[in-house]
């Protein structure tokens, strides 16, 4: 039986039957390249979402969380256009850093510090988001042995989640941050101690698509800072909202409302508790400004029918688009929008199934697909491939070779 796809971003357009990518034909982009598979971004669409996001929450500082991609001239690109940058490992710092974003500009989170990671954020000037009282410790003590006085903010576990979020971050017993009742007495300590203060990062959630239940997670989110803030007796410099924003992968998903959220976002700031006044507040985004932007192509190498089910098997996979086969966070496999990039203006005629190069049944790009016939030669395009995708793959997987990356279009 047939399965639905997602829908293709409409920013894609074709030439004739090639598809088109920031308006470069796929087939020249693989010339560029040298080969498949190959991921490509489309700067132009980032810079898009970028404007997007200004236009729509003009109070707040934007920050990228790299580890939706880390792909250095993409990084180096989005890095001039933000505020900010949140990495999650001493690896992504060090891309953080050699991008050109200065280090008073990049937060560290996530669990699991340590302490010579903890050592280069400190003397780096890289902002620390705690994750428990003992990482606070060790950072304190870190600093205190260097000289240096870190910059410490405290990674809140709220008591609230966002409703029907993709991952939840937030709400009950977490590995992420500290629970928001043990805060308190932890921000008295980093402030007795004399370390940088620098706010709260509360993040409860991830890929939600629902407004509402976005502006019901930032409400909370303002409420929760301020009760802290009260019960600390100090100002937090800087609040991060964290994000949640998603993108539609699937058959009958809709994109969110963006400004709707931004507008609601304006009017709780607007009335925000006194002890708020001077913070300044940051959304942390990763995905939603990068995941539309990228494509995967990969190349046809068989074709062939087993029991009257025809299989396009392609010189990609799993080992560099993980999240496209099902395997990273679906319960029940959904096709991710995809199509044969060398026959764009042909109508879909047979149902496929296209398949990559690994020895293992787990390696799917699209199941049962309806698709234009597609011989040996034609590429493969998989969309939605800008986040999440190679580096969060399991590229070393049975020893294929590596897929490379290429940036089109831009400002630059």
């Amino acid at each position: 039986m047939t399965k639905p796809m997602g829908a293709v971003p409409a920013e894609f357009g074709a030439d004739g039957s090639m598809l088109l990518i920031g308006g470069t034909r796929a087939d020249e982009l693989v010339r560029r390249a040298g080969e498949t598979p190959l991921f490509v971004y489309d700067l132009g669409m980032v810079d898009a979402r970028i404007d997007r996001f200004r236009a729509a929450f003009a109070e707040v500082e934007l920050h990228y969380a790299i580890k939706a991609n880390s792909y250095a001239p993409l990084l180096k690109h989005i890095g001039s256009r933000v505020d900010g940058l949140d990495v999650a490992s001493a690896g992504e710092m060090e891309l953080a850093l050699a991008s050109g974003t200065p280090a008073e500009r990049i937060s560290f989170a996530g669990p699991g510090k340590r302490d010579s990671e903890l050592a280069a954020a400190i003397a780096a000037g890289v902002t620390i988001n705690c994750e428990s009282e003992g990482e606070a410790e060790r950072a304190l003590t870190i600093g205190r042995q260097a000289r240096v006085r870190p910059k410490l903010a405290v990674r809140v576990n709220p008591d609230f989640e966002i409703k029907g979020s993709g991952m939840r971050m937030g709400g009950g017993a977490k590995p992420f941050g500290v629970d928001a009742e043990r805060v308190p007495n932890l921000v008295r300590r980093i402030i007795d101690a004399g370390a940088d203060w620098r706010g709260f990062h509360i993040f409860a959630g991830s890929q939600a698509l629902d407004a509402d239940s976005l502006i019901e997670a930032q409400r909370a989110t303002l409420e929760l800072a301020a009760a802290l803030a009260e019960d600390i007796g100090a100002v937090p410099p800087l609040v991060n909202l964290g994000g949640g924003f998603g993108i539609p992968y699937f058959h009958g998903e809709q994109p969110l409302d963006v400004e709707r959220v931004g507008e609601a976002l304006g009017q709780a700031l607007k009335g925000r508790h006194h002890l708020l006044a001077k913070s300044e507040f940051a959304i942390e985004l990763g995905r939603w400004l990068v995941g539309e932007a990228g494509v995967y192509l990969t190349r046809i190498v068989d074709r062939k029918v087993s029991h009257g089910k025809t299989f396009l098997v392609t010189d990609g996979g799993m080992h560099h688009q993980l999240a496209a086969s099902g395997n990273f966070g679906q319960v029940i496999r959904r096709n991710y929008p995809a199509a044969i990039a060398s026959r764009m203006s042909e109508a879909p005629c047979e149902e496929v199934s296209i398949v990559g190069c690994l020895c293992t049944p787990l390696d799917r790009l699209a199941d049962d697909i309806l698709a234009p016939h597609a011989d040996v030669g034609d590429v493969v395009a998989v969309f939605l491939a800008g986040a999440y995708g190679l580096s969060a793959s399991p590229q070393a997987f049975l020893g294929h070779q590596p897929a490379g990356e290429i940036t089109v279009g831009g400002a630059d």
